[in-house]
């Protein structure tokens, strides 16, 4: 064979090793068997407990957080052994039949006493739902000294390696676990759960859409933007709650597109995210972006049934806009809001939480006042009162102190290194 030839082919070789790197690693239609393996070595790769343990809910007392809306103080289990504190809103006159019900995931840093959690708890609380908002590791009452806005779970282990795969797993158990907490109540139809996630809580909320199916409705907002090898998700700061977890989830290989399709299979998912949100790099993964994620998703899926749908608030940075009249109404068409037709709440008044925030006194820090920010957003106007750490808190801060070691950091950080060092394949669960 002439030296010509041997260049030839190897150029064609190279040629085609080209093609197949730069497309889709999933080339057909994922099975029902490749989506429940999938599920499986997500939870390997979290060291999220499989099974999930029985929540064993613990009830503190119950306040009124608003005309109409009962406050319940209650916690739940979660991955080694640990406890989840939370705060559960409802209609104090409860509808005929069970309720829908909604899992709060907060962004970072922020935690159940932040303004739009327990806006987003009395809001649909009116609207006939049940809604769970809880403390993230590192923040509330899990934190170790009883702080808000710390970011105390981005302090970086890294010996043993899997300890930033484990805390974002013992994030997505958080909040499968708060979905198993609501399917035992008699109150809730266990087929009409949402979970609602902002930013860091977006991208926790997108790996439990895809390995929990129970999960009926997924509402991302200030994020869902997930990318490649060395994109944001990889490479950004928050090392224990993001880029670890997702690049050990490196596997999937084209990780958006396997994500997005075992959200799919399990119900639908809408994207909301500020066309000028530079937090999540939206400028860089605008509607183009979206739009090749959702038509790689549509292949490995099948068909467009259940792969997410988007809005873009023009002009808005970053902000947690599930309490604007867009989010309810996608929302009311998943779960069918039992107080008030679907076709009502367009019409409902609106307040901008600048406005909202000055007639209760809430506190809005420097980012958050901004009119790009949480300041401007237009929510849907639900005389949600000013609500303190007090009223959110589910216990006082002496019966804390006596029972602090089942929800803190500190306690995660022990349990989760000495189950490391002992079994690295042991899943999350201390027995």
């Amino acid at each position: 064979m002439k030296p010509v030839h041997h260049l030839k082919l190897l150029m064609l070789f190279m040629a085609a090793v080209l093609i197949v790197g730069s497309a889709p690693m999933h080339a057909q239609v994922a099975t029902t068997s490749q989506i429940n393996l999938w599920r499986q070595q997500i939870r390997r790769a979290l060291f999220i407990p499989d099974p999930l343990p029985d929540p064993l809910p613990e009830s503190y007392g119950t306040i009124t957080a608003a005309p109409g809306v009962i406050l319940e103080h209650v916690s739940y289990r979660t991955a080694y052994n640990l406890r989840v504190p939370a705060d559960v809103y409802r209609p104090s006159n409860p509808p005929k039949g069970k309720m829908p019900a909604l899992v709060v995931v907060n962004g970072h840093g922020a935690d159940k006493s932040s303004w739009y959690s327990y806006y987003t708890g009395v809001l649909y609380a009116r609207a006939g739902a049940v809604v769970v908002t809880y403390d993230p590791i590192g923040e509330g009452e899990r934190n170790d000294d009883h702080k808000d806005f710390t970011g105390e779970h981005d302090k970086l282990i890294a010996d043993p390696p899997s300890m930033p795969p484990r805390l974002g797993g013992l994030m997505v158990t958080d909040v499968m676990q708060a979905v198993s907490y609501l399917a035992q109540r008699p109150d809730v139809d266990p087929h009409r759960i949402a979970v609602l996630g902002f930013s860091m809580g977006s991208f926790i909320s997108s790996l439990a859409g895809a390995a929990d199916p129970r999960i009926h409705a997924l509402l991302l907002v200030g994020g869902g933007d997930l990318d490649g090898p060395g994109g944001y998700w990889d490479s950004g700061h928050a090392v224990m709650c993001q880029a670890a977890p997702y690049k050990a989830l490196n596997f999937l290989g084209d990780r958006p597109a396997a994500l997005f399709t075992m959200s799919a299979r399990r119900g639908s998912t809408f994207i909301i995210n500020g066309t000028n949100d530079t937090v999540v790099d939206i400028p860089h993964h605008g509607p183009d972006f979206f739009e090749a994620m959702r038509q790689r998703v549509i292949a490995l899926n099948g068909s467009d049934r259940g792969v997410f749908t988007t809005y873009f608030d023009p002009g808005a940075s970053h902000r947690p806009s599930w309490v604007t009249h867009t989010a309810a109404e996608w929302l009311g068409s998943q779960l069918h809001f039992p107080n008030g037709p679907q076709d009502k709440i367009a019409s409902l008044p609106a307040i901008s939480i600048r406005n909202w925030a000055a007639s209760v006194g809430a506190p809005l820090n420097a980012s958050s006042s901004r009119e790009d920010r949480d300041a401007g957003i237009q929510a849907i106007a639900a005389d949600v009162p000013l609500m303190t750490t007090a009223q959110t808190d589910i216990l006082s801060r002496p019966a804390w102190e006596l029972v602090n070691q089942d929800f803190v950091y500190a306690s995660w950080v022990e349990r989760a290194t000495a189950e490391a060092q002992s079994d690295p394949s042991k899943s999350g669960l201390a027995h």
